[in-house]
């Protein structure tokens, strides 16, 4: 198949590339390159996609309305996994314009491009920050997620109810998918393990949130491109359970679906620095500090629909998927 990727030189996408190039699909990458964090490492992660038989680029953003329609006119996608996106909880309190930008009004124009062109099937990021304030764990994807606790969750819930609408009115088959902390090789600058991995090396002190007593779904990015691309083959119709009544979020009556991608077996923060200092054979200095605004205590998914659907659920251990981290991150920048 033709699959467009947006963000393909971010961290899920570039790995979800690969993937695809290996299964024989045509990949057209689309990513404007931003420094929202260090650039290199997104044209280091192209570099290893450009010279592959079956991809071809694209460098714009996501609010370029004029590009992406170019881009699907081009290329003729059958299916497309939309993965480009400001990221990041804290730095929506800073910059909150940007998140409106690309994550409203660049979704729009995907959703516009893809019901123009009549792609047979869009999957999305959504993330696990969209269950907010909720604290009964796991969440599920049967849960309401009202009650968004950052910009960026906010724009993420918004991109199910907007998907959900063309999924409704121009039965655009859409599958939004929420992440739950991804770690592993090629990660993200900004994410913790990252943030630690490269302090304790440096012998700078790290700072712990919550004074490390909260949990996370840690979840490996092998799971998470296993269940992105699970989902992206198994393009979704009317669920023929929905009841009105008494409706699932999760699910329509229109060709919609959300799921949960996560490892289902939350850490704690203390546990993982401690996962991350046997890695590195070094000891962290940290620095314990409240929760940041934002932020939630602790992440669990509940991976059932995930499961009944694609009879796939990540299985990947954090001590696995640390030590691969670290022995990529020493190997990548030399220490």
């Amino acid at each position: 198949m033709r699959i467009l990727i947006t963000g393909a030189a971010g961290f899920i996408g570039s790995t979800l590339a690969h993937r695809l190039l290996d299964a024989g699909h045509e990949v057209l990458g689309y990513d404007n390159l931003n420094d929202y964090y260090d650039p290199n490492l997104k044209l280091a992660r192209l570099e290893r996609l450009q010279p592959r038989q079956g991809f071809s680029f694209v460098k714009a953003s996501l609010e370029d309305r004029a590009a992406i329609d170019q881009a699907f006119a081009d290329f003729q996608p059958q299916r497309v996994v939309n993965l480009a996106a400001q990221a990041g909880v804290r730095y929506s309190l800073e910059n909150p314009r940007a998140y409106i930008d690309a994550n409203i009004v660049g979704f729009l124009n995907i959703l516009e491009a893809c019901r123009h062109q009549n792609i047979e099937h869009l999957v999305y990021a959504s993330s696990s920050s969209v269950y907010g304030a909720n604290r009964k764990l796991p969440f599920a994807v049967e849960d309401s997620v009202d009650h968004p606790v950052s910009l960026y969750a906010a724009t993420k819930k918004s991109n199910e109810l907007m998907a959900h609408t063309y999924s409704h009115l121009f039965g655009l088959p859409t599958t939004g998918l929420r992440f739950f902390t991804v770690y592993g090789p090629w990660g993200r600058p900004d994410m913790a393990l990252f943030l630690f991995t490269r302090k304790i090396l440096a012998g700078e002190p790290i700072d712990v949130f919550n004074f490390g007593n909260h949990t996370r779904d840690f979840t490996y990015i092998d799971d998470i491109v296993e269940g992105v691309i699970r989902t992206l083959m198994r393009v979704p119709d009317a669920d023929p359970n929905f009841d009105p009544l008494q409706p699932s979020p999760a699910t329509s009556q229109a060709p919609y679906r959300v799921y949960n991608i996560g490892n289902h077996r939350p850490v704690q923060l203390s546990r993982y620095i401690e996962l991350i200092e046997e890695a590195v054979g070094k000891k962290a200095e940290k620095r314990l500090l409240p929760m940041q605004p934002g932020d939630v205590p602790d992440t669990e998914a509940d991976v059932a629909a995930l499961v009944r659907d694609t009879g796939y659920s990540p299985e990947t251990t954090v001590d696995v998927g640390v030590k691969n981290f670290v022995a990529w991150y020493r190997e990548f920048y030399g220490v």
